[in-house]
C-alpha cells in the first residue's frame, strides 16, 4: 500500500512515551504515525476536567510529580518542550513524613537539612542516614549512566562513566551491593532505632513495590533521587507534558489519531507490515512501535506470527504481581484545606501545602501489602495525600482545590471484587486523609475513585500496573520485560515495544519511547 495511508512508523499507543517516539523519529525525516485508542492523548500522564460535579476542577488520574523527568531531563531538552507551552515548577519541601502522632519528618532537597530532621529524634539515626547516603550516591552515580542507554548497545561511554563510579567508591562497594541485594525494610530497620524516622523511610520507599522482599534495595534510589534533583509539577497539570509532545510533533510533520483502537499489528513474512484499526482502516508501515503494555502489544500481532513461547513469556512477566495496586481517590473541594494541626506541632512555622504529605508507619506498609496479597484491604492507613491546587491554583476556581489521594497498596483483585467494595473503601481513604487534611469532609463537591481494574479497563494496561511490569533487578536491562524481548529486536522484524515494559522501566521521562526511536532508526537504515 502506498499514499496517505503509507508511513515509515506507526506508533500503537499515545502515552508519553509513544509521543516522544514519535517527535524522534520525525525529527528524523520519518513519516510517522500515533494511533490512540481514547479520545485523547496522554495516557497516564494526562490530566482532565472528570468529576461532573465539579466541570472546572482538573484532576491528574495517575501521574503527577515530575521525580523521572528530573533524574533524566534529556527529552524535554532535546524535543523543545519549553517553546509548546510545558513548564514545570519544583516543589519544596517535596515529601513529608507525619506520623499518626502528628509528628512530621521533612525529606529536604538537601541531605544536611533532612539529617536535621532526623536528629531531632534521634542523633544516631541522623549520622547513620548521612552514611547510609554515602551509599545510595555511590549506587545512583553507577546506575544513572546505564539507566539512559539501550542496553542492546555497547555504550562504551555510559559503561566508562559507570566504571569510574564503581572505582571511586570501590571501598564502598561491598556494602553497596549488600545494600541493594537486601529487603528494603531490613536495611531500614537495622540501621535506624527511631520509630519516626522508621517508618518514614518505609513509607517512603514502599511506593515502589513491598519493601520485605529480597533485593529491593534498590527501592534507596528514590531517596537519591529526591536529595540529587528534588521533586517537580507540570504547570496546568501532567496533561501539559503530553500536549508539548504532540504540539512538537505536529510541528515536524507527525499525525496522531485519536479514538482509533487497533485490532492487529499486522505482521506476514517475519516483518511487521503496518496495523489494522477497529473500524477497517488499514495504516501500512516499515515499522510498528507498540508503546502500550508488552502483553497487550504482542497479543495484537497477527495470529501465528509470534510463538506460543514467546506470547506465554511476556503474558506471565509479573504485573502487581504481589497482589498490591494503588487505589486512586480524587476529591474536588469548594474551599482549601489545610495542615494546620500538623503544622502546629513544628517549631519553624513550615507551610505543607505544597508538599507530598506520607501517611503511615513501618507495620502499616507492611500490614497494607500482605493484606493485598490475600485480596484484603488493610485497616491501618498507608498512602500519599497531596494538594495539586496548592503549587498550581489554576487547576481549580480561585479559593478552590483539588486534593489527591493515593492509597499504596490496594488489593488488585479483593476477595469481594471491586465493585462492591469501591465506593465503601473510597470513604474509608477519605476518612483517613481527613485526620491530615483538614477540610477535605467539609468542602467535598465531587470525587473520584479508580483502583487497578478501573485503570485496566481505561488505559488497556495489565492488571493495572503502572509500570507495566513490576520494578525489579530481574526485570531490568535486557530481561524487561522478558527474557528474549529485552533487546533491539523482537521475533517480528520491525515490530518494537517501547513504553514502561522495556528498559528502564516506568516513570514520566520518555526513556522508553526515547530509546525504541533509535532502535527504529538503526532498523529503517538497513
Amino acid at each position: 500500500m502506498s499514499g496517505a495511508n503509507s508511513y515509515d512508523v506507526a506508533i500503537v499507543g499515545g502515552g508519553h512515551n509513544g509521543l516522544a517516539a514519535a517527535c524522534y523519529l520525525a525529527e528524523a525525516g520519518k513519516r510517522v504515525v500515533v494511533i490512540e485508542a481514547r479520545e485523547k492523548i496522554g495516557g497516564m500522564a494526562s490530566s482532565g476536567y472528570l468529576i461532573p460535579e465539579a466541570p472546572r476542577h482538573l484532576i491528574n488520574p495517575c501521574a503527577l510529580d515530575l521525580m523521572s523527568l528530573r533524574v533524566h531531563p534529556m527529552m524535554p531538552q532535546e524535543l523543545q518542550l519549553e517553546r509548546h507551552g510545558f513548564r514545570q515548577v519544583e516543589m519544596s519541601p517535596g515529601y513529608v513524613y507525619v506520623h499518626p502522632d502528628g509528628n512530621s519528618l521533612v525529606f529536604w532537597r538537601e541531605q544536611e537539612k533532612t539529617a536535621a530532621e532526623i536528629r531531632r529524634f534521634s542523633s544516631r539515626d541522623a549520622e547513620e542516614f548521612l552514611a547510609l547516603m554515602k551509599l545510595v550516591d555511590a549506587f545512583i552515580d553507577m546506575a544513572i549512566p546505564m539507566m539512559r542507554v539501550d542496553p542492546a548497545q555497547r555504550n562504551l561511554g555510559a559503561k566508562w562513566q559507570a566504571l569510574k563510579a564503581v572505582f571511586r567508591n570501590r571501598n564502598l562497594k561491598p556494602e553497596i551491593m549488600a545494600l541493594i541485594g537486601s529487603p528494603a525494610y531490613t536495611s531500614i530497620m537495622e540501621r535506624f532505632e527511631h520509630p519516626v524516622v522508621q517508618s518514614a523511610l518505609c513509607c517512603l520507599l514502599g511506593a515502589a513495590g513491598p519493601i520485605a522482599n529480597d533485593a529491593t534495595g534498590i527501592y534507596f534510589a528514590l531517596l537519591g533521587f529526591i536529595h540529587r534533583f528534588g521533586l517537580g509539577r507540570a504547570v496546568g497539570g501532567t496533561q501539559a507534558l503530553s500536549d508539548a509532545l504532540a504540539a512538537r510533533l505536529r510541528e515536524l510533520g507527525g499525525e496522531i489519531l485519536v479514538s482509533a483502537p487497533v485490532a492487529e499489528i499486522i505482521a506476514g513474512d517475519g516483518r511487521a507490515k503496518g496495523v489494522r484499526l477497529k473500524d477497517g482502516r488499514v495504516l501500512s508501515a516499515k515499522a510498528v512501535v507498540a508503546s502500550i503494555h508488552p502483553k497487550m502489544a504482542l497479543e495484537m500481532v497477527t495470529p501465528g506470527a509470534l510463538d506460543r513461547r514467546t506470547l506465554t513469556r511476556v503474558a506471565l512477566a509479573p504485573a502487581n504481581g504481589h497482589g498490591a495496586s494503588p487505589l486512586k481517590v480524587d476529591v474536588a473541594l469548594s474551599s482549601q484545606v489545610s495542615y494546620r494541626r500538623i503544622e502546629s506541632l513544628r517549631a519553624d512555622g513550615l507551610s505543607l501545602r505544597k508538599s507530598v504529605l506520607l501517611i503511615g508507619t513501618s507495620d502499616a506498609v507492611l500490614d497494607n501489602f500482605r493484606c493485598a496479597a490475600r485480596g484484603e484491604v488493610s485497616k491501618l492507613p498507608y498512602m500519599w495525600i497531596t494538594v495539586p491546587t496548592a503549587v498550581d491554583p489554576g487547576q481549580a476556581p480561585e479559593g478552590q482545590d483539588v486534593a489527591y489521594l493515593y492509597p499504596v497498596a490496594t488489593p488488585v483483585e479483593p476477595r469481594e471484587g471491586w465493585d462492591a467494595i469501591r465506593d465503601r473503601v473510597g470513604q474509608t481513604v477519605i476518612d483517613q486523609a481527613a485526620e491530615y487534611m483538614q477540610g477535605l469532609k467539609e468542602f467535598e463537591i465531587g470525587r473520584r475513585v479508580e483502583a487497578a481494574p478501573d485503570l485496566e479497563k481505561r488505559l488497556n494496561v495489565h492488571r493495572g500496573c503502572v509500570v507495566h511490569v513490576d520494578t525489579s533487578t530481574t526485570r531490568s536491562a535486557l530481561m524487561r520485560p522478558a527474557a528474549g524481548l529485552g533487546g533491539d529486536s523482537l521475533p517480528v522484524a520491525g515490530l518494537f515495544l517501547g513504553g514502561a515494559g522495556i528498559h528502564p522501566g516506568g516513570g514520566v521521562n520518555g526513556l522508553p519511547g526515547r530509546i525504541a526511536a533509535n532502535r527504529v532508526k538503526r532498523f529503517l537504515a538497513l
